[in-house]
């Protein structure tokens, strides 16, 4: 930007025209033309760097603050979405319970008592009404069974043998995977498929 004086009308009051001319005089215009003398030019560079400073201050503080705000949204989420893990787990427990009262009543044949038909029945429809409002409150159950072994998810209770399944892979699953918004509550306890005797292939972790 230009710093050369605005010019005066010639028909303007003679004595804002000497205000201009004293004005046009002071010392502060040498400033911009390099002829201020070394004192001035010191402190301009000495409030010059601390301006430069006070500024990479702020820009820090401001990128800190940015943070902090970024970790306190993430710990609100965490726990509005993780606050009722303990609950969550407590309540897979008793659905994995059910099911394995499901898993134990005898396999379902044409002869069998009507009563016994009726309970099963009845049964299964508790366990999957059950199961759809865990859903829906954030908590999932996966079976596992077929599916390359997750050590994030699956825990292995033991290792067998397999011409039908590629080692490494969940043959059978004892208890299904649970999650809570995606966060493991509990893991899915499996058997795993390790290569046949003889045969080549690698043992499941």
């Amino acid at each position: 930007m230009s710093t050369e004086p605005t010019a005066m009308p010639a028909d303007a009051d003679p004595a804002l025209q000497d205000d201009a001319r004293a004005h046009a005089a002071e010392p502060h215009d040498a400033l911009h033309d390099g002829t201020a003398d070394p004192d001035q030019a010191a402190e301009i560079a000495q409030l010059t760097a601390e301006r430069d400073d006070m500024r990479d201050r702020w820009i820090r503080a401001e990128a800190e603050m940015a943070n902090v705000r970024a970790r306190a949204k993430r710990d609100v989420d965490d726990t509005r979405q993780y606050a009722v893990q303990k609950f969550a787990a407590d309540v897979v427990e008793a659905a994995e319970n059910l099911r394995r009262g499901l898993s134990s009543l005898p396999a379902q044949t044409a002869v069998e008592p009507e009563i016994v038909t009726k309970l099963r029945d009845g049964f299964e429809g508790v366990e999957r009404s059950f199961v759809t409002l865990l859903e829906r409150n954030g908590i999932q159950r996966t079976d596992p069974t077929g599916q390359p072994f997750d050590a994030n998810l699956h825990q292995a209770m033991a290792e067998q043998p397999s011409d039908e399944h590629p080692a490494g892979t969940v043959i059978q699953a004892w208890t299904a995977a649970w999650t809570l918004n995606g966060r493991l509550l509990r893991p899915a306890m499996v058997v795993v498929a390790k290569a046949a005797d003889g045969a080549g292939g690698h043992q499941a972790a």
